[in-house]
């Protein structure tokens, strides 16, 4: 057996007599925990019409609860959901421009790539060279590049400049948060003159 097919094996769960370890600190629910041989756990989680479920087998002594297996493994799915809930998945979404890109279709790029900002994702900008517009001049080509950004309307901040892509230059930017939180502490502006009586 390789050694990958046998650390996967020793990640499963051992639950009662699959349990290993001679001695165990047992945790029974209710908060009591208390050191005890692994053959006396199994015995008294039999006696309680329970399970004895080894949560820990890298501790000295390894850990193992007395509980109900269904429930233990109810309760580990919705942690598990929990967790995947709270990781936000940033995705990078991407426009290109070639270098005879018109105005109005650089207008409709920007949108895309404000809308994309406004969802909280990246968006890659790149410029497509082809021939000897890959050796044009760099301030030239960013310039270009730069047409669509300054379009943008929602506030970014770079995250990765300008460099070398495999189909010409690209820059990466996000949504600057930082830009938003400051417009909302802002004080409210004071009422025009007209306002005032």
């Amino acid at each position: 057996m390789s050694k990958h097919k046998a650390k996967k094996r020793d990640n499963r769960l051992r639950i009662n007599n699959g349990i290993r370890a001679s001695e165990l600190r047992v945790l029974i629910d209710g908060g009591e925990s208390k050191v005890m041989k692994t053959r006396d756990a199994i015995k008294l989680s039999e006696e309680m019409g329970l399970d004895l479920i080894e949560i820990s087998a890298s501790a000295k002594p390894p850990v193992a609860r007395i509980t109900d297996y269904g429930k233990f493994q109810y309760d580990q799915k919705k942690k598990q959901k929990e967790i995947k809930a709270k990781q936000h998945t940033v995705e990078v979404k991407s426009i290109q421009i070639r270098m005879g890109t018109g105005g109005a279709d650089l207008e409709l790029k920007a949108k895309k790539a404000s809308e994309w900002l406004a969802d909280g994702q990246r968006v890659k900008a790149e410029l497509y060279l082809r021939g000897r517009a890959k050796y044009m001049d760099k301030k030239f080509l960013h310039d270009r590049l730069g047409n669509v950004l300054s379009l943008i309307t929602e506030d970014y901040k770079v995250v990765d400049d300008y460099k070398k892509s495999p189909k010409g230059i690209a820059i990466l930017i996000e949504p600057d948060k930082t830009k938003k939180k400051k417009e909302s502490l802002k004080p409210k502006t004071e009422k025009s003159e007209t306002d005032k009586v």
